[in-house]
């Protein structure tokens, strides 16, 4: 559902000098060679994560993560495990293994929370859950997860380039679950079942009224609350909707309700 993200690694050796160019190329492959293999064969600390990078940059993202994982295992009080557990989460993410990504992103944060890479690590972690939001007709779990995540980002880190894109993407994921709402509501609408369908409307305008559910969700109290036989809470409905989507149909149509079923009946 995204672009992915620029390597925040900034590191002072050639192995990552084209940290960056992996995304912005569009390298994202996950598969490797049919010899790839990771049979354990000790290796200086240099070498290793060189070729982690190599994988990475040549579009074996998945085999560049084992790699860095690798160069973590084999030299674990170097420094440059430190920046191995980091690129193994985001080489999982290059790879869509988003679960494995989102692992080792909180491992980093739970040995290095105080590093200066730990906004990009949260960042990570968000997208990783972004990335598999599924379409609104299926279980929204995943998407709240993101939320969560996205709303830690811009929490902790505001003034960050990645919490500028956290509140983008929280847009689209609110509107996502208030078409969920929207979706429940209907099917509640369509069987009767009027109090429900009206606990879901009411959940997006009191929660999501900056989407684009809003003005529907406010159109479908109107409706429901002549179904439940209170007139004077379809009007009161309809004069909010009025008042915020004047021109949209939403408000054409429960002008219409009202008219027909509740004219000169109150809001008050």
């Amino acid at each position: 559902m995204t672009t992915r993200p620029r390597s925040p690694l900034k590191l002072a050796f050639a192995a990552t000098a084209c940290a960056a160019t992996v995304l912005t190329a569009g390298c994202a492959g996950t598969g490797g060679g049919s010899g790839d293999s990771l049979a354990y064969v000790a290796r200086d600390v240099e070498t290793l994560y060189a070729e982690a990078k190599r994988r990475l940059d040549n579009g074996n993202a998945k085999f560049a993560a084992a790699l860095f994982d690798e160069v973590e295992r084999q030299h674990p009080y170097s420094p440059w495990a430190r920046r191995a557990q980091l690129m193994s989460a985001f080489s999982y993410y290059v790879a869509r293994d988003y679960n494995k990504a989102i692992q080792s992103a909180q491992r980093f944060l739970s040995i290095h929370p105080g590093n200066k890479d730990a906004p990009y690590a949260y960042y990570l972690i968000a997208l990783s859950y972004y990335e598999q939001i599924s379409d609104v007709h299926r279980d929204q779990a995943i998407t709240e997860q993101a939320r969560t995540a996205l709303n830690e980002v811009v929490r902790r880190f505001p003034q960050t380039a990645y919490a500028a894109d956290a509140r983008l993407k929280l847009d689209l994921v609110n509107d996502h679950l208030a078409g969920k709402e929207m979706e429940i509501g209907r099917f509640y609408e369509r069987s009767g079942r009027w109090l429900a369908a009206q606990i879901r409307f009411q959940n997006v305008v009191d929660n999501y009224q900056t989407t684009s559910h809003a003005p529907e969700a406010l159109y479908r109290l109107t409706e429901t609350s002549l179904a439940l036989g209170i007139p004077q809470e379809a009007v009161k409905y309809a004069a909010v909707l009025g008042a915020n989507y004047p021109g949209t149909e939403w408000y054409e149509k429960a002008y219409e309700l009202v008219q027909d079923h509740a004219a000169g009946v109150s809001a008050s």
